[in-house]
């Protein structure tokens, strides 16, 4: 409904505290797992929980899935066979 899209900060959350640069994942593909999945947890917080800040909640969970995001959708390196095989 239109309450839960104006109501409680979703604006503020999804322009300005999503988007940081800091907290954001750097690949592509990362940033649209991030989105997808604080939207999903936005959607169960509000509907199963009573807090009303659950974009808040769901934006202090992604970012704490960011560096796994980062580490599992970086790109790979052409050219280069295995930089580890190569060290050890």
């Amino acid at each position: 409904s239109i309450f839960h899209l104006l109501a409680a900060g979703l604006m503020l959350g999804a322009f300005f505290m999503a988007t940081d640069m800091v907290n954001s994942p750097m690949t592509p593909v990362g940033t649209w797992i991030f989105g997808f999945g604080a939207g999903v947890l936005v959607i169960i917080i509000r509907l199963s929980g009573g807090a009303s800040e659950g974009v808040m909640y769901s934006i202090l969970v992604m970012n704490a899935v960011t560096p796994l995001l980062n580490r599992y959708t970086k790109p790979k390196v052409f050219g280069i066979e295995n930089v580890q095989k190569s060290e050890g």
